[in-house]
């Protein structure tokens, strides 16, 4: 290291001692406001106490110094499994009532954290901009977040969240720097934020098969919020083995996401998706408003013949769950691949899905695009509803124009239900059947 390295890590060190000194004071005393006027505080990672709320002013910047030493290990998760992580830029672990707040800008840095994780010279996984594990009533709302090295927010085993007009910044290609995602959390609401990110918006997860502690991610609202860019507006899994259930998604915008709903997993991962209403959307150039794909192959393990394997396989433990999925209201236009993409396993279809009054309308100029990332699935411009593996399907006001293939493309489908829905202003024919595929 040369001395200007070393003398600039010092001076870091003791900002960043400071600002600790200050927060840990502020606990000690019962509590209250630690506020970060205007001006740019450059500091290495910081830890958040029970009863203190950080508060960064207008024209202040919270600027988090990427410099690894900075960040000692922590034990955490990282994508769904246990892992030891660089400790995240604002990190709280087992406090409560813990606040982030102002109209100012927290920073984490993030490019050097991504060129040392595509040179794979990091010793762990990258830190979290806002890491909040295992805590009881936090609250994030007001900043601008902004080049994270990994996840933006991510509460993990945490109960009573709000995260709520925040604006979250990540370039495009900016990798796993998703938005906003809860993990194995329980009473969530997310409302009003702008989301723009280079990975997906928000995501809803709860560990992996790898995780001992199978604790559900449940009772969570997102309401309100523009979702910009992301490969997903709002996501759930693929990392879902603890169960995700009761997730309202209502009165937001999707710009420019690469799909809208998005649901994944793969055999192995067990777990059970239910109970998802989403209603009052509106997406515009997606590539793909709404998918559920049980043969996810990303991550380790995800080329494994049996993630891909589309006969039935014997059900276990380790067999996931999709179910009770409801869409209502949605407006999708300028879409690139398919109006719906559903994928389910042989063994458990995706059960109890309804579609109602989904307009969807594909860019004249669109490109090809991967609707789902799953084993076999081609490019695709202007395919229709595609539904592979479902029980108990109900289809009603459904509009598709512009579609250069059938508008429901249906195999493996059962208890299909098709009330006026049409496709370039023709119905599509009315369907009441127990079963139905080609």
């Amino acid at each position: 290291m040369s001395v200007g390295a070393d003398v600039e890590r010092r001076e870091t060190a003791q900002r960043t001692a400071e600002l600790q000194a200050r927060i840990d004071a502020t606990a000690s005393a019962g509590g209250g406001r630690v506020v970060l006027g205007p001006g740019v505080h450059r500091t290495g990672a910081l830890r958040l106490r029970s009863h203190v709320e950080l508060h960064v002013e207008a024209g202040a910047v919270l600027e988090f110094v990427p410099d690894p030493a900075l960040y000692p290990p922590v034990e955490a998760r990282w994508e769904g499994a246990p892992a030891t992580i660089h400790q995240p830029c604002l990190y709280a672990d087992g406090a409560e009532h813990v606040t982030i707040s102002g109209a100012g800008t927290i920073d984490g840095g993030g490019e050097p954290w991504w060129d040392a994780f595509r040179a794979g010279t990091l010793e762990h996984p990258r830190p979290t901009l806002v890491g909040l594990h295992r805590c009881r009533r936090v609250v994030v709302r007001d900043v601008t977040l902004r080049s994270s090295p990994a996840w933006t927010i991510h509460p993990l085993l945490c109960e009573d969240v709000s995260v709520r007009d925040v604006s979250i910044h990540n370039p495009p290609d900016s990798p796993n720097t998703d938005g906003i995602d809860p993990e194995s959390c329980r009473n969530v609401r997310i409302s009003g934020c702008h989301v723009d990110v280079g990975d997906d918006c928000i995501v809803l997860k709860a560990g992996t098969e790898a995780t001992a502690e199978r604790v559900a991610c449940e009772n969570v609202t997102v309401v309100g919020c523009t979702l910009v860019h992301g490969h997903g507006g709002v996501v759930i899994g693929s990392e879902m083995s603890g169960d995700v259930r009761n997730v309202v998604v209502a009165d937001c915008v999707f710009q420019g996401t690469d799909r809208g709903i998005r649901l994944k997993t793969r055999r192995g991962r067990g777990g059970v998706v239910e109970d998802v209403r989403v209603s009052n959307v509106v997406m515009d150039d997606v590539g793909c408003p709404f998918v559920v794909n049980a043969h996810y192959f990303c991550g380790p393990g995800g080329r494994e013949p049996v993630v891909s394997d589309r006969s039935a396989q014997p059900v276990d433990a380790g067999t996931p769950t999709f179910r009770r999925i409801s869409l209502a209201h949605v407006s999708a236009r300028r879409v690139r691949a398919a109006a719906g993409f559903v994928l389910g396993l042989a063994e458990r279809p995706v059960a109890e899905v309804t579609l109602d009054d989904v307009s969807v309308s594909f860019a004249d100029d669109a490109a090809p695009f991967v609707p789902a990332m799953a084993e076999g699935v081609e490019e695709a411009v202007g395919r229709g509803l595609v539904l592979t593996g479902c029980d108990d399907v109900v289809l009603r006001g459904v509009r598709i124009s512009g579609a250069r293939s059938e508008p429901l493309e249906l195999d493996r489908v059962s208890g299909l239900r098709v009330v006026d829905c049409a496709s370039d202003g023709k119905p599509i024919a009315e369907v009441d059947s127990s079963s139905f595929s080609h």
